[in-house]
């Protein structure tokens, strides 16, 4: 078979030996040289692709922390404050006043067969700090009769209409925590947190049942594409939970039409519950070793010990939240969580833990320490996901535990002002999403969308490291921006190696799989408030071109 030589105005390898070039030659899906077009031509008979010869190639981006259900604003009503890219590249209508979110509901309501719950994402009640709290009786105004379920952005919280509260049987003797209460004791609507969310059964049956098909597969994989993303990673995998949903998943990301690759982080019980972690682990790495790809990785275990900042249920250290009520609650005890590490741990399972609050942090550095006594593997690189108020001195602890970050820094610019003003404060919102600091203490880094709760796309992650700068122009902490280069190494290489993939992707450079970002201009070249506006071509994977809609 002859090679393929792709052409380009400029090859930003990050490939630290071979930092440029100007053309990449593929054979079967694999980079074999990358220099000029006469080194590339020396590896013998070739054809040449010069349909980027006036773009830019990079790394294909590599998502850390995705999720698919990001779909989801594609097939259930979208109620965003700012705008969500879709797979055809057209943007949802924001909104950003209550009137307009009450006379969206109502213009669904009126449209839906009668019986049929209201379900709809993507509302954040902290984007209105002079409304009164999104509760049931506001849901109540647009209808009384037919149950209405809003999941939030984060994910972490939902509110509810006192229809619905009524069919699942939610009142005010319900035990299980997180059920939001008025003065009185009675259900005010609000569910915190995935065990009072579940009460919830119809409304997130229907949402799972959406979110685990194989339809959001092939559209996840369309936006990564747009965002020059070639890996994502499915940070709530559901093969161990639902193991028919395996072979409909493999079928969609393994054939040709899918335009990217995936990796699974499979949780091994829904969290805020336990599980037999030994069997688990038995049955994870019999995902890994024996049905795992080129295009599909189950490479590891994903656990969640809190909540959201913005919705106050991520667990603070002292002194806490700056305002409002702390609902902060791990999800699993210490105990509980050491139980689950070490038998991961021990099948040599790669294991990232979602950690919001620096309290949250605390018990998984604990655990990890307590584990390694036991079990010294040099090489597990677990990572702290979101890590968005982790501490100097944590870090300092994680670059001596061989642990990673994943910072969540689309935070600066969706929730940027609100911590400042509402959640943190203002010392300690300059010190969120702590970059330098990381690097600074040997902690590998890389960034993530959390896409569903932000729009993919590492553009806009890397924007928000190096710029640091919210919708209401503050700079929050100006001593941890990230140079464009260290932006751009977290956004390729450094989410490879927390993926244990970075001998495959990553970097161009030969003996890697094939993966661009194929761009209009080069993220290192532009001036650094200009890195989220550079327009995305479209991708390549394993060598085969997959060009972004143009709308």
């Amino acid at each position: 078979m002859s090679n393929t030589i792709f052409t380009a105005r400029n090859i930003v390898t990050m490939n630290p030996a071979n930092p440029e070039a100007t053309a990449v030659a593929v054979r079967d899906g694999m980079i074999i040289a990358v220099g000029s077009f006469e080194e590339c031509a020396s590896w013998g008979e070739h054809e040449v692709d010069d349909r980027f010869a006036d773009k830019v190639l990079i790394p294909g981006f590599v998502e850390a922390h995705g999720h698919t259900m990001d779909a989801l604003a594609a097939m259930v009503p979208y109620l965003g404050y700012y705008p969500y890219p879709l797979a055809d590249g057209t943007l949802t209508e924001p909104i950003q006043t209550y009137e307009a979110l009450l006379a969206k509901l109502r213009a669904i309501d009126a449209q839906l067969p009668e019986g049929e719950q209201l379900l709809a994402i993507g509302f954040d009640p902290i984007f209105f700090p002079n409304e009164q709290r999104l509760d049931k009786r506001l849901l109540d105004e647009v209808s009384a009769t037919r149950p209405i379920f809003i999941r939030h952005a984060s994910g972490h919280l939902a509110t509810v209409n006192s229809a619905l509260l009524a069919a699942e049987g939610i009142t005010r003797d319900s035990v299980t925590p997180g059920v939001g209460r008025d003065p009185d004791g009675e259900p005010n609507g609000e569910l915190q947190e995935a065990p009072a969310i579940s009460l919830a059964t119809y409304a997130m049956g229907t949402l799972m049942a959406k979110a685990s098909g194989p339809g959001v597969v092939m559209i996840h994989g369309e936006m990564c594409r747009n965002a020059g993303v070639t890996t994502s990673t499915e940070l709530v995998g559901v093969f161990l939970l639902m193991p028919h949903a395996r072979e409909p998943w493999e079928q969609i990301i393994n054939s040709d039409e899918f335009p990217a690759r995936m990796v699974m982080y499979n949780v091994p019980a829904m969290p805020g519950s336990t599980g037999d972690y030994p069997a688990v682990a038995k049955v994870a790495v019999d995902l890994r070793d024996n049905h795992s790809t080129l295009k599909l990785r189950n490479q590891g275990i994903k656990l969640v010990l809190d909540g959201s900042i913005q919705g106050w249920t991520a667990v603070m250290l002292p002194p806490g939240y700056y305002t409002g009520d702390d609902h902060g609650l791990l999800l699993n005890t210490p105990e509980d969580l050491v139980d689950a590490l070490r038998a991961f741990h021990a099948q040599k399972l790669n294991v990232h833990v979602h950690c919001n609050g620096n309290g949250a942090v605390e018990v998984f550095l604990n655990a990890v320490e307590e584990v390694l006594r036991a079990d010294a593997w040099l090489d597990h690189r677990h990572v702290v996901q979101h890590s968005q108020t982790t501490t100097a001195a944590q870090y300092r602890r994680m670059g001596r535990l061989g642990l990673c970050a994943n910072i969540f820094t689309n935070h600066i610019w969706y929730w940027g002002d609100q911590h400042y003003e509402l959640t943190m404060g203002p010392e300690r919102a300059r010190g969120m999403w702590a970059c330098r600091t990381a690097l600074s203490n040997g902690v590998p880094l890389s960034f993530h969308s959390d896409s569903g709760v932000t729009p993919i796309g590492h553009l806009h992650t890397m924007w928000c490291a190096v710029n640091r700068v919210t919708p209401q122009g503050r700079v929050l902490g100006e001593y941890e921006k990230l140079t464009p280069y260290e932006a751009l190494h977290a956004a390729t290489i450094g989410g490879a190696y927390q993926l244990h993939m970075d001998h495959e992707i990553g970097s161009i450079e030969a003996g890697k799989l094939a993966d661009f970002a194929v761009l209009d201009a080069s993220p290192l070249d532009v001036d650094p408030m200009a890195i989220r506006d550079i327009s995305v071509w479209g991708t390549v994977v394993g060598g085969v071109v997959y060009e972004a809609p143009k709308p």
